[in-house]
């Protein structure tokens, strides 16, 4: 096998192919910054298969996750078949399917609650109304462009990502308030969050901006990320509902296994469940 040293031109290269596979902007993001943090740790060395293994061992003792570790081989492992370079990859860490989640990074209700009421006292209704419309949607927050003027009007926003196209419905108060925010700020048509010059919110703004609130509201800095509050709407859906699939369909996924991921109930509810069984005398 041909040793292969990877240039700032090849991640450029590999950056450009992510985009035309119509990867998400986090997901670009993540594979982009773990291939350079093995490349940082490569230190010009040239790519073998021994040296990728070794990748793997640094995470280990480091201290990563099972979960973070598989997450940056897999991001390896694309940049190595973009190059040509299969025989370099190595397997991802086996995890036994969990049962619950850590009550760590669980957002609750309450919590959402309080987010909400802090970024209101602070003057933050943009960073307020857009994490209702996640939460109130189930949308990535990498689909939040697609809520425009012409969807609140409808009623409905057409989501495009990934190759799949899906249709969100918008709750008819959410439309209001979307409406009502977008008249204070002249936004006649297209995108509704925007920042102060015109452009989209990044969906690194997003996060800096929920993490500020984080003191005020009195809530861990690990629960709150954009993405959970796409969990807090699956689980509330879901309780709603009972319908799986139709969850599924409405959060983009292509399988219901992913979808099973959102539901895990944390270890203290499933505590519960298991005490309420009366096995033990």
């Amino acid at each position: 096998m041909t040793e292969h040293k990877i240039t700032a031109e090849q991640l450029a290269s590999f950056s450009a192919y992510l985009r035309r596979a119509e990867r998400s902007e986090g997901t670009m993001e993540n594979y982009l910054r773990h291939a350079r943090a093995f490349c940082a740790w490569l230190d010009g060395e040239e790519v073998t298969r021994q040296r990728v293994a070794g990748w793997k061992e640094h995470l280990l003792h480091r201290g990563y996750a099972p979960a973070t570790v598989n997450a940056m081989l897999a991001s390896l492992n694309s940049l190595l078949a973009f190059l040509g370079l299969e025989g370099c990859r190595v397997r991802q860490l086996k995890i036994q399917r969990r049962l619950f989640r850590d009550p760590g990074r669980e957002l609750k209700r309450p919590e959402y609650d309080r987010l909400l009421a802090a970024a209101r006292s602070r003057g933050q209704e943009r960073l307020a109304l857009l994490m209702e419309a996640v939460c109130a949607t189930g949308i990535r927050v990498s689909e939040v462009r697609y809520l425009t003027v012409e969807a609140a009007r409808l009623g409905r926003a057409e989501i495009a990502l990934k190759g799949k196209i899906r249709t969100i419905l918008l709750p008819g108060k959410l439309c209001r308030k979307l409406l009502r925010y977008a008249g204070q700020n002249k936004t006649v048509s297209g995108e509704i969050f925007l920042t102060r010059n015109g452009k989209s919110l990044s969906r690194r703004q997003i996060w800096a901006q929920l993490k500020g609130l984080c003191g005020a509201a009195g809530v861990e800095p690990g629960k709150v990320f954009p993405h959970n509050l796409r969990h807090l709407f699956a689980t509330t859906f879901y309780r709603a509902c009972r319908d799986i699939a139709l969850l599924a369909d409405v959060l983009g996924h292509s399988s219901i296994e992913t979808t099973r991921l959102y539901l895990m109930t944390s270890g203290a509810e499933h505590a519960r469940q298991l005490e309420r069984l009366g096995l033990v005398s």
